[in-house]
């Protein structure tokens, strides 16, 4: 019998994650699901529609809510962390951070995305410590953004706790390949290749039931691409990548595009979901409904219920699946350091979960990851002992930070604006 904790219960994600274990009430063994959130409001409209689905499926298994993070870890087997610290409000402050300086304004890159990990990385590593003690054995599944940068901080200071991170990005783009391949298969049998970091990553290869239909598939993108007045991707960088980019790298590839869309805000990212978050917490409240609605899916996160319960369900039946996620690759990678933490296929069993050995990225992938790992361990040394110095190198380090004549002001910025969320750079 299993117990599950969600740390960020009150995520409006959470029913799209109950119904993935509703889905698995047969073969996965849950007899709690235990939600923890801070918000009062959140945990009470969250967890009463949460028990509500589950009532009407005759409850296989029980929904618990605490605002104690140590009552819901305790005895845990599993625990997903998918908080974000500060809420909605702080990402919508990470986003116009990069506006005010001219930068990409983004949740999980540049400036925006480091300011969500110093802010992420001591909350998730003080849920790790107190695993140690609650929930020995435990596997903490982290899909709080920025996953891997959360995961560089969780394998470097808390190698003690078993952890992984996910991504929704992975699956979602296996299953809209599989769109493109057209046969009927089981979507488990369909492995993707994909290396990098998480949201820096190159999709470069497709395997079906063994069956390697990588050319094939590339093939069907390129003409798609061709004939598209306005393509994604231009077909000449896939052609010479040989790999699709991962939707992120627009902000690297395409900069100049990003920032003049983002001249167009309001609204920006943040306050379209806190939009779509408002009408969803209403229809959560409605005592009759027992059944996610349909304006879930604006919310993003497509498949994140399908790749947290498949992860689970291969760690605790030990199936030895293949699964793309964010782990320290331990040389699977020729060249790399091996305590780097990257996302790419990965065996999961009881035994742990095992990194593949793949073929490196070519260099025009690869020096860009390289750059980009260097800010991320800056980034963990910043958040760690709330070293401005560190923080000032991360930035400089940022392919999409400030020039430098401007990191200062950019830095003082990004503390004075998360100063009551990080203590530890005002001590």
């Amino acid at each position: 019998m299993l117990k599950i904790t969600v740390v960020g219960g009150g995520s409006t994600y959470t029913p799209e994650l109950i119904s993935g274990f509703l889905q698995r009430v047969d073969s996965l063994p849950v007899h709690e699901l235990c939600l923890v959130d801070p918000s009062p409001d959140r945990l009470r409209i969250v967890g009463g529609f949460a028990q509500r689905m589950v009532a009407a499926q005759g409850n296989p298994f029980q929904i618990v809510l605490t605002p104690d993070p140590r009552e819901g870890l305790r005895d845990a087997n599993y625990v997903i962390v998918q908080l974000r610290v500060g809420g909605m409000a702080a990402r919508r402050e990470d986003e116009y951070l990069g506006y005010r300086h001219g930068l990409i304004g983004q949740e999980t890159t540049g400036v925006g995305g480091m300011a969500n990990a110093l802010r992420t990385i001591p909350v998730v590593l003080q849920i790790a410590e107190d695993m140690q003690r609650l929930a020995p054995g435990a596997l903490l599944v982290n899909f709080s953004n920025p996953a891997g940068l959360v995961v560089e901080a969780l394998s470097r200071i808390a190698p003690h706790v078993d952890s992984v991170g996910l991504c929704n990005v992975p699956i979602t783009v296996k299953m809209e390949l599989l769109e493109i391949w057209g046969e009927p298969c089981d979507p488990l049998t369909v492995h993707l290749d994909t290396l990098g970091l998480n949201h820096l990553s190159w999709h470069r290869g497709l395997t079906v039931a063994g069956q390697d239909v990588w050319p094939q598939i590339l093939a069907r993108v390129l003409d798609r691409l061709r004939s598209e007045p306005q393509p994604e991707w231009q077909p000449v960088l896939i052609e010479t990548l040989g790999a699709i980019p991962n939707y992120y790298l627009h902000y690297y590839y395409h900069t100049a595009q990003k920032l003049a869309a983002q001249r167009e805000w309001p609204p920006s990212r943040a306050e379209e979901v806190m939009a779509i978050e408002t009408q969803l917490l209403d229809q959560y409240a409605g005592t009759e409904r027992a059944d996610p609605p349909p304006g879930l899916m604006e919310r993003g996160g497509a498949y994140y219920s399908t790749a947290a319960a498949q992860l689970i369900e291969a760690h605790y039946h030990d199936l030895g699946q293949i699964h793309v996620l964010n782990v320290p690759h331990r040389g699977a990678v020729p060249g790399w350091p091996e305590d780097w933490v990257l996302e790419m296929p990965c065996r999961v069993s009881r035994a742990g979960i095992e990194s593949l050995p793949v073929e490196p990225l070519p260099p025009a992938c690869s020096g860009l990851v390289t750059q980009v790992k260097a800010y991320e361990l800056l980034t963990v040394e910043a958040a760690v002992h709330g070293d401005r110095r560190a923080a000032y190198q991360a930035l400089l380090a940022h392919p999409l930070g400030p020039a430098g004549g401007r990191i200062q002001a950019v830095l003082d910025d990004m503390l004075q604006t998360n100063r009551p969320l990080l203590p530890a750079f005002w001590a």
